[in-house]
């Protein structure tokens, strides 16, 4: 990314069968969402309409961003007010070999996650926030996700670092994550690195220094949610 394009869009993106182009959403109001109100962005958010009325379409991990509660579209609107307008016109658009369609009525009263339950916490997180549950369960045709085996793993990813598939993260003691401790699971989100030592692999790898961020109760509410998942004695993927 050059200095000073952060959000300001362009990165191509090309995944099973579609070419998205990620749009600018600094604040520049020619090419980029100020003259979108709150409300706008934050419908664009959860329910994945522009105030045009056309459709986002996927990477945007649009199932689970509409299990976001009433207040962190809001805190995220405002943090997108707050950023630098940068004036970057697109002019490629994304284009997709299936109709998008709406993903329902428009979202409202979304509560937060109880403050007193750490699974909880860490299954909202791992969801709608942070959408670990999105990359990390089996794909059905289209792009949909088999959630009767949530955490089995099985997504595809292919990059510049060539095709890594996401592993199984649930309970399994063959195939998932039983054996590795709490540290080593906070290590792999928060520094890319597995139990047994080795880099993994992108985009996983790629997020670290942003899940690093998390406050420390977040990275044990999330190890909490993964300890709760049922084991799915699969292995769709690489372990890498």
């Amino acid at each position: 990314m050059l200095p000073g394009m952060e959000l300001a869009g362009g990165r191509i993106i090309v995944d099973r069968g579609f070419r998205a182009v990620v749009p600018n959403i600094t604040p520049d109001p020619e090419t980029g969402i100020g003259r979108w109100s709150d409300a706008d962005t934050a419908a664009a958010i959860r329910d994945g309409r522009r105030p045009d009325g056309t459709l986002i379409g996927p990477p945007m991990p649009l199932g689970v961003y509409r299990g976001l509660s009433d207040h962190d579209p809001v805190a995220v609107v405002a943090y997108l007010r707050a950023v630098p307008p940068v004036r970057h016109a697109l002019t490629e658009r994304s284009t997709y070999p299936f109709a998008l369609t709406p993903l329902g009525p428009p979202v409202v009263g979304v509560p937060d996650p109880p403050e007193e339950d750490p699974v909880a916490r860490g299954a909202y997180l791992a969801g709608p926030v942070a959408h670990c549950m999105d990359c990390h369960t089996p794909p059905l045709p289209g792009e949909r996700r088999d959630w009767s085996r949530i955490g089995a793993g099985g997504v595809p990813f292919e990059g510049p670092w060539g095709s890594a598939v996401a592993r199984n993260i649930t309970s399994s003691k063959e195939y998932g994550i039983k054996d590795w401790t709490d540290d080593q699971i906070i290590r792999a989100l928060t520094q890319g690195i597995s139990a047994d030592g080795h880099r993994l692999a992108p985009p996983m790898s790629g997020r670290a220094s942003i899940w690093a961020q998390l406050t420390e109760r977040d990275k044990h509410d999330l190890v909490a949610y993964l300890r709760s998942l049922p084991p799915q004695e699969s292995d769709l993927a690489s372990r890498r």
